[in-house]
């Protein structure tokens, strides 16, 4: 057994560094982790990263990367996003097959980022 990993990053396309960066680290408030110039990483509290690199194709549609980024709060998140002026903001809602409490939006690339709560 390898046992050697100690985190990941998952890099997604963007054509839009800056916005995505205003999205992210603004909006969001995750952690810029690394700025490497053509790609900026971001930390997610209690591990992991996801990077946006502006060389890498934005891959959107029926089949698109969705981004789920874990809350102990959904509510108090989405109250964020509304007082931050997101636009279109869906309502949190239960999802009984997965029994989770959740909503989605789209960040400036048109990936989907799920804000998300376990409910078991």
């Amino acid at each position: 057994m390898i046992n050697q990993w100690n985190g990941s990053v998952i890099f997604l396309g963007t054509d839009d560094l800056q916005e995505t960066h205003e999205f992210y680290s603004g909006l969001l408030e995750l952690v810029l982790f690394k700025d490497q110039g053509d790609c900026r990483i971001y930390e997610i509290p209690q591990g992991g990263k996801v990077g946006f690199c502006s060389g890498m194709q934005v891959v959107t549609g029926r089949v698109s990367p969705e981004i789920t980024l874990l809350a102990e709060d959904v509510d108090l998140v989405h109250a964020h996003l509304k007082a931050s002026g997101y636009e279109n903001l869906p309502l949190p809602v239960v999802d009984a097959k997965y029994n989770i409490y959740h909503f989605e939006i789209k960040d400036p690339n048109g990936y989907t980022v799920v804000i998300q709560k376990f409910l078991d």
